[in-house]
């Protein structure tokens, strides 16, 4: 019997494509697999509780909570500066810089998650308001002269403090970052430096959020015979993305029209933004701006990664020209009439390739590569390879921003609790169309000793790779792109 390539690593995987009760032995699914393989939902709990706040946070009961912890790391962080250029400092430089990166991440991080995930937008506007305090707070500690001076002291002729190779290479680090904002400059010049990062912060997050907005046009606009595949607001179409799964190319055609047709406000803002990002680079003493993004990286100059783009797209033109040849014969193949491969068929003919390439059914993959199946196996490798494991954890009352969140917790054999995981897997309006990975908080050693347990968040609609969501049958509502992306 002839097997292409492809279906022989499945079938090689699959133990010749035998069903799960025709393998040896009994599999029972753990209660992390139980758990996500049915969606979580707002049960009544036993619990006698108050509301826990977003994340834990007790001020998050309500939106006006982010003004009080802004309030409260700006307090802080105060405080944390005068120590660093205190003549009587008791601590490590380092250690005081750490506890002040975390200070303003521990906010800005968590604020940026719930401006662009959180379905209520008084939320969602009082974290947007919080980051763009954090981000102005820390320009300007980026060009505070008396604490760069003082760190450069440090870097130059070392602490007073007993100090590792460790502590001595981020102090580095830290210096780089205050050169990278013009701490060299004049009084005037900084200032100007820390309002244009302000307004490119401001600018660079309406663009995005303005990035994913549907787009509405009149009915009349459209053939009468592809309206129905679309939302309708009373006399208009409602257009949410690119519709790569519609089987119709007129469909496909109309919602990559209109929802990437141009838009002047987008164009306005993204012009606006890209002259500060260069007027602030060349202020800072870099030719463009991509040079100061660089800088002190792997990269190292924009040519490099100009000449590294360029022999990539050389090495990968051929095969990207090969796919495209075969997508249009598939095109032509469905469609006798067809008038060439356009740019809204890429997606759409990906994807049936791909699964005609499989040569596996749905019903024969779906056993093994449920969500519970994937997440079981990661435990799984985690626990072989660092003694950790992932386990759902009930949430407290108000902890979530939408009722079908798993939380995760992420536990050590030996050390216990490391951190924690939410997952928000389930297609929501107004939920970003892209897979996303945020720190709400990192892990870290406390000045006290004690250890802050690190929480993350993971927004998982993109489904990539081999789709095998998609190709397993699972129908939970999912973004089903094209690829799988896991963070920890």
């Amino acid at each position: 019997m002839y097997l292409s390539r492809g279906s022989w690593c499945v079938w090689r995987a699959l133990g010749r494509r035998r069903e799960p009760w025709q393998r040896s032995g009994v599999h029972t699914w753990s209660p992390l697999a139980s758990a996500l393989n049915s969606r979580p939902s707002k049960l009544l709990s036993l619990q006698f509780k108050g509301n826990s706040g977003l994340f834990g946070h007790p001020e998050l009961q309500e939106p006006g909570g982010f003004y009080l912890l802004k309030e409260n790391a700006m307090f802080e962080s105060d405080d944390l500066v005068k120590e660093c250029c205190s003549p009587t400092r008791s601590r490590k430089m380092v250690e005081v810089f750490d506890q002040l990166s975390d200070t303003l991440c521990r906010v800005a991080d968590l604020a940026e998650f719930v401006r662009l995930a959180h379905p209520q937008a008084r939320y969602a506007q009082a974290a947007e308001d919080a980051c763009i305090a954090i981000s102005g707070l820390v320009e300007k500690l980026n060009t505070h002269a008396k604490l760069y001076h003082c760190l450069r002291e440090v870097v130059l002729h070392g602490d007073h403090m007993p100090t590792t190779k460790v502590d001595q290479h981020v102090a580095k680090l830290f210096l780089h970052d205050f050169e990278q904002s013009g701490i060299h400059l004049n009084e005037n010049q900084r200032q100007r430096v820390v309002n244009l990062n302000e307004s490119i912060l401001t600018l660079g997050q309406h663009f995005m959020n303005g990035s994913h907005h549907p787009r509405a046009v009149p009915k009349d606009k459209l053939p009468e015979s592809i309206r129905q595949h679309f939302a309708i607001d009373g006399n208009n179409i409602v257009v949410t993305g690119l519709y790569a799964d519609a089987p119709q190319e007129i469909t496909r055609e109309a919602a990559y029209k209109i929802y990437l047709f141009p838009d002047p406000h987008q164009e306005d803002m993204l012009s606006e933004m890209l002259n500060g990002r260069h007027e602030m680079a060349t202020l800072c003493g870099f030719p463009s701006y991509a040079h100061r993004a660089v800088n002190g990286s792997l990269a190292e100059t924009p040519e490099f990664v100009v000449e590294f783009l360029e022999l990539l797209a050389e090495k990968v033109r051929p095969r990207a020209q090969e796919d495209f040849e075969e997508m249009a014969a598939a095109k032509k193949l469905q469609q006798s009439n067809s008038r060439g491969l356009a740019p809204w068929d890429v997606l759409h003919f990906t994807r049936i390739l791909r699964q005609n390439k499989c040569e596996v059914s749905a019903n024969t993959l779906a056993p093994y590569f449920s969500l519970g199946a994937v997440m079981e196996g990661l435990s799984g490798l985690l626990h072989n390879l660092y003694d950790v494991t992932l386990e759902v954890e009930e949430p407290t009352p108000g902890e979530l921003w939408a009722t079908d969140i798993y939380k995760l917790a992420v536990k050590h054999g030996s050390e216990g609790v490391l951190g924690h995981i939410y997952c928000d897997f389930y297609e929501r309006v107004g939920k970003p169309h892209q897979d996303c990975h945020f720190t709400i908080r990192g892990g870290k050693c406390l000045p006290d000793g004690s250890y802050q347990v690190s929480r993350n968040e993971m927004l998982l609609l993109a489904l990539h790779c081999l789709d095998l969501w998609a190709l397993a049958g699972l129908n939970f509502g999912l973004n089903m792109h094209n690829e799988i992306l896991c963070f920890l």
